[in-house]
Order: structure tokens, then C-alpha cells, then sequence
């Protein structure tokens, strides 16, 4: 039965739209002010209902989670949304070298236990 709710799928997807503002402000323990100021600063951007409110995404709530820690440690808030978009750009092309790894070591025919 679950498989088939279109509601769970969406509850599950970690970019779906399911949080106010004011939700995802209280979630992260921070003020709407903060989510705009890092929306301004195009770390996230969050998706708009039909009225034209903010809607926010787990994922993006934790990137959002992650500038706040750099914020309260004293980091200016540009300074904090450049980072954690370079911490985000490193990890994907670790994961993306880690694929060329795997390709290039099945390619090789080799039958080493790696």
C-alpha cells in the first residue's frame, strides 16, 4: 500500500518542497531573516507555492544547517554560503572520481580483490 501513496513518495524524496519557511526557520533553530539572507546569497533557492511562499527541501534544509554552524562559529554569512557551496562541489567530484575508479578498474580486466 505504501508503494502506491503518491503522498509517501513525496514525504520520502529529500527534494521535495515540504517545508514553510516559518517550519524550516524553527527546524533549524533560526529566524525567516536568516533563509532569505542565504537565499540571497543563492546557496539555496527555495521553490514557490502557488501563493508565493518559500518551500523548502530536506536536502536543502541541511545545507542550510550546515551555514548556520559556520554563522554561529563566527563566519560571515557569504563567507559561510561560498563554503558549503565548495564543500558540495568537492563532494560530487569525489563521487564522480570514485565512479572513473570503478569504470576504469572493471575495464582493465584485471582480477585483482581490490
Amino acid at each position: 500500500m505504501t508503494s502506491d501513496n503518491p503522498l509517501n513518495d513525496r514525504l520520502d524524496d529529500d527534494d521535495y518542497p515540504a517545508y514553510t519557511m516559518g517550519r524550516a526557520a524553527e527546524m533549524l533553530g533560526t529566524t525567516p531573516a536568516f533563509l532569505r539572507a542565504i537565499g540571497e546569497a543563492r546557496l539555496i533557492t527555495p521553490l514557490r507555492s502557488e501563493g508565493g511562499h518559500r518551500r523548502y527541501s530536506r536536502y536543502q534544509l541541511r545545507i542550510a544547517a550546515r551555514a548556520r554552524e559556520l554563522v554561529d562559529k563566527g563566519t560571515p554569512i557569504e563567507a559561510a554560503c561560498r563554503i558549503v557551496i565548495l564543500e558540495d562541489q568537492l563532494e560530487e567530484a569525489q563521487r564522480i572520481n570514485a565512479e572513473h575508479r570503478r569504470a576504469a578498474s572493471g575495464s582493465t580486466g584485471g582480477s585483482g580483490s581490490g
